[in-house]
């Protein structure tokens, strides 16, 4: 799956790049590659990213609950 990712990436990056030269080119299509590069990377890139990164549960530890939040509240004033 981390490989998938890494081809995911680099087809994006190669993407955007194209659709660079073709805007400098001021190429009829250019808007067009580039609105699709933006739709891959939102819809196909972001949502396979989010969940490989956080399959497993490792999202738990970032997710604020009563008990975190009084931890926060009480090492405000001690500094």
């Amino acid at each position: 799956m981390k490989l998938a990712l890494k081809i995911m990436f680099v087809i994006f990056i190669l993407w955007m790049t194209i659709g660079v030269f073709l805007i400098k080119t001021e190429h009829e299509k250019a808007q067009i590659v580039m609105g699709l590069g933006v739709f891959y990377f939102s819809f196909l890139f972001m949502p396979f990213f989010i969940y490989y990164r956080y399959r497993d549960g490792k999202y738990k530890k970032y997710i604020l609950n009563d008990e975190k939040l009084k931890n926060a509240f009480k090492n405000v004033g001690k500094d």
